[in-house]
């Protein structure tokens, strides 16, 4: 993967790594856009707690916002650095993958055989 996917993947694991950073994402995939007085209300977090979080959130790339009625600011969820991430995952599976499967490859061939007779129950 390319230096910057790796990049976003960090941020993306970062910020999901807090358990009310994945509370505020829930909240904005169940309801829709929200104010970070709307998620306050929502959650068990006051509101500056809240605008925090979206900051890191936003810095990852995982919510954008933009300014509405009254000059509220609405975050909404953005997928892309989580597919980042998941092709991240993806490329470590698949590299993890290959290499069980060189080495079940070995163990097969160095492995001596055994007749059924000479099996012990």
């Amino acid at each position: 993967m390319p230096p910057d996917a790796e990049a976003i993947a960090e941020q993306v694991f970062t910020a999901l790594a807090d358990p009310t950073r994945r509370a505020i994402l829930a909240t904005l995939a169940a309801h829709g856009p929200a104010t970070a007085t709307d998620l306050a209300d929502r959650l068990p977090i006051t509101r500056q707690a809240i605008a925090k979080h979206l900051v890191l959130l936003a810095d990852a790339g995982l919510v954008t916002s933009e300014l509405g009625e009254r000059r509220r600011v609405r975050y909404r969820l953005h997928s892309a650095p989580v597919q980042v991430a998941q092709q991240y995952l993806a490329a470590l599976a698949h590299d993890w993958d290959n290499r069980l499967e060189a080495l079940r490859d070995h163990l097969d061939r160095s492995a001596p055989v055994l007749s059924p007779k000479n099996r012990t129950p």
